[in-house]
């Protein structure tokens, strides 16, 4: 399998199951960051590239959980593998409801753990590509003035510039060079360029083909 780019975090307070998880990864020529402790990760974790987090369900100080909600407190965000060695099925069901990516049990498949890894880097890095995107068109919005928005608005909807006009009390002509300078602003090509642009900015619903 080709190795994937990205840190991959591994947080268990038994050290066999940090090493061996050190030495699969970094045999598949992947980068492994290995922690004993919840406290250790947050100190030391990485973020400037694509990552995903394996995760001890049960740390002896703190659970799993509470790790996971610890990251979305400070609104860090990467797929999580969770890893137990007394499983349950309300354990299971509980970890995937939370969010995360995947669930092993120990002792793990080294090729089913290789697998999920590899697929959890490809899930983080199309995740920072959209908020990368996401993040440009919202500083795109922030140059438009409050009666462009307004017009966008109106426009994105689905409304005829004569029915932006009335609802705003002013003109068609004026209607229209507004709606002309914001999509020079947002840098939309074309209308449903901007309605895409307005989706994810979440001003209006995704419109399904």
């Amino acid at each position: 399998m080709a190795s994937s780019v990205g840190t991959i975090h591994v947080v268990d307070d038994d050290a066999p199951v940090r090493q061996a998880l050190g030495s699969l990864l970094r045999s598949e020529g992947l980068h492994p960051l290995t922690f004993a402790s919840a406290e250790e990760f947050l100190a030391g974790m990485r973020l400037d590239q694509p990552a995903c987090l394996i995760l001890d369900i049960r740390l002896q100080r703190e659970s799993g959980f509470r790790v996971q909600q610890d990251l979305a407190d400070r609104g860090i965000a990467m797929p999580i593998i969770y890893l137990t060695g007394h499983a349950t099925v309300k354990m299971g069901v509980e970890a995937i409801k939370s969010g995360a990516y995947e669930f092993l049990t120990k002792p793990f498949d080294n090729d089913e753990m290789l697998r999920v890894v590899h697929k959890a880097l490809v899930v983080d890095a199309a995740a920072r590509r959209e908020r990368a995107v996401r993040a440009d068109v919202a500083q795109r919005y922030e140059r438009l003035t409050a009666r462009e928005r307004e017009v966008m608005l109106g426009v994105v909807n689905g409304q005829l510039n004569k029915q932006v006009a009335a609802e705003l009390g002013t003109s068609e002509i004026t209607v229209k060079v507004h709606r002309r300078h914001a999509m020079e602003k947002m840098q939309a090509r074309s209308l449903p360029e901007l309605v895409l642009f307005a989706a994810q900015l979440g001003l209006v619903q995704a419109r399904s083909h």
